[in-house]
């Protein structure tokens, strides 16, 4: 029996692919003026669940419920036309336009040519929200919280999906735990986060950052002077066999487009990058990739991936060359390399023939680090490395990462993510405006240490011990509003 204020129900909905079931009985319901949390893993099954809602797929099994009718959600129109909007991770907010405006932005409804604009503001009754917070500024991310909080006394209801843990308690009502494809239950907003994390992945997870430095040997990357007129300037560092060399600082310091230079993929104006002592040549991704470097993107999906190449593919990409003997390439070698990788990532899928495009984020992030690894990569650069992923798989990857300074290799780290950085480096190096603007062991580092570095003038010498008001924190947090 629903109640009154119930929006939306799902039932026992079943959604299978070749070799996967994606959704197995799920139950789901929404009502309305409220944040309703959907949680868990990377996988298990968020994503096939929302675009049932939104018209993407069409359930095997099971029904979904509007307004105490069942009802099939065909496509877009459908899901428009009974009221239900998706906003998915690229969502931006325009500041100048209201509510309504962001979330019909590029699909507003007409009349005689015209914005409709009565229809707008009242077509979305249950908002889809697709962790909309993972590329947005912490500024923007309050904002956002704003716009959902009116929505929610404005009587809409809101599907909220989302990675980071306190956002849950800042925003949610209830929440709703899927794992492996089937719902495991569903719990108050304000349950502790080791609890939310247990019903997510079925075990507890005790070590957030489970760093175990290695000893460190002699430099693998050494970077001198590297300057891009207009981007960066003068940025020197190295980093040592066995090391994590996390690289810190505000959205546009400079920190991808230094990585970029490193590995080839962008030029530079003047000063020199060597591997293991040998100085590479200037825009070359191939003489640094066979020296031994490797870049994990930021953009997975755009720069990391082909995705519509398998799992296989995609493995083999960086070891086609190597394992190519008289214009034949040794597939068979490739395949038993793959299948290893995948194995010990412990990567998701029905098969090595499945399509990279149809695998969870988390997933796909193991695919491209798996890559680099059947490389033997010695230096591995990575990008926002947990941006988008669950919990459970960010804690699978720092202990890549501890493997990997283990056997002697390095990494250089990229994260928004500050506590990430402050627990998985050695060494944090603090970019702003484009210069090295101070280096902390891993005991000087604290958050406080860092934003002080992150904020202040690279021309201005800035002791570590400088602090900073607690507005200057909130103003400078990464994008994923750590």
């Amino acid at each position: 029996m629903s109640s009154p204020d119930e929006l939306l129900r799902i039932e026992g909905i079943r959604k299978t692919f070749p070799g996967v079931v994606a959704l197995d009985s799920v139950d789901f319901d929404l009502r309305r003026g409220e944040v309703h949390v959907l949680l868990g893993e990377n996988g298990a099954g968020k994503s096939t669940l929302i675009k049932m809602l939104s018209g993407a797929y069409r359930p095997d099994a099971g029904k979904i419920v509007v307004d105490g009718k069942k009802v099939r959600i065909h496509g877009a129109q459908d899901a428009e036309r009974l009221g239900i909007a998706t906003i998915y991770q690229e969502f931006n907010l325009v500041p100048d336009l209201t509510v309504a405006e962001n979330i019909f932005l590029g699909r507003q409804p007409r009349r005689f040519g015209l914005i409709d604009r009565k229809t707008m503001e009242a077509d979305a009754r249950v908002l889809i929200m697709d962790e909309p917070t993972a590329v947005l500024t912490s500024g923007e991310v309050e904002k956002l919280f704003r716009i959902v909080r009116q929505l929610r006394e404005d009587g809409v209801g809101v599907v909220f999906i989302t990675h980071h843990l306190e956002e849950i308690a800042a925003l949610g009502d209830r929440v709703t735990v899927l794992r492996d494809g089937r719902s495991i239950g569903q719990v108050s907003a304000s349950t502790p986060e080791d609890e939310l994390v247990r019903l997510m992945v079925g075990r507890s997870i005790e070590l957030q950052y489970p760093r175990e430095r290695a000893d460190t040997g002699t430099p693998l990357l050494t970077v001198e002077g590297l300057t891009r007129d207009g981007v960066f300037h003068d940025v020197s560092f190295e980093v040592r066999a066995g090391e994590v060399v996390g690289i810190a600082g505000l959205v546009g310091a400079g920190r991808t487009e230094v990585v970029r230079a490193v590995f080839g993929a962008d030029p530079y104006d003047k000063g020199s990058v060597a591997v293991a002592g040998e100085r590479l040549p200037r825009h070359d991704v191939s003489a640094a990739m066979t020296a031994g470097i490797g870049l994990v993107p930021e953009d997975r999906k755009g720069q990391g991936l082909l995705l519509d190449a398998s799992v296989e593919e995609n493995l083999g990409l960086v070891t086609l060359r190597a394992a190519t003997r008289g214009g034949l390439v040794d597939l068979k070698g490739q395949r038993t390399a793959a299948a290893k990788i995948a194995e010990q990532l412990g990567v998701r899928m029905a098969g090595l023939g499945q399509h990279v495009r149809t695998l969870s984020g988390g997933n796909q992030q193991k695919v491209v680090i798996g890559k680099w690894l059947l490389a033997d990569t010695k230096v591995l650069i990575l990008d926002e490395p947990t941006r988008g992923i669950d919990v459970g798989a960010k804690v699978e990857i720092y202990q890549l990462i501890n493997e990997l300074t283990a056997a002697g290799h390095a990494v250089l780290m990229i994260s928004s993510d500050l506590p990430e950085v402050l627990g998985m480096s050695d060494r944090v190096l603090v970019m702003a405006q484009g210069r090295i603007a101070g280096e902390l062991t891993a005991d000087e580092a604290t958050q406080d240490s860092v934003m002080a570095l992150a904020v202040s003038s690279p021309t201005t010498p800035t002791t570590p011990t400088t602090t900073v008001t607690t507005d200057t924190v909130t103003a400078v947090e990464g994008p994923d509003g750590h």
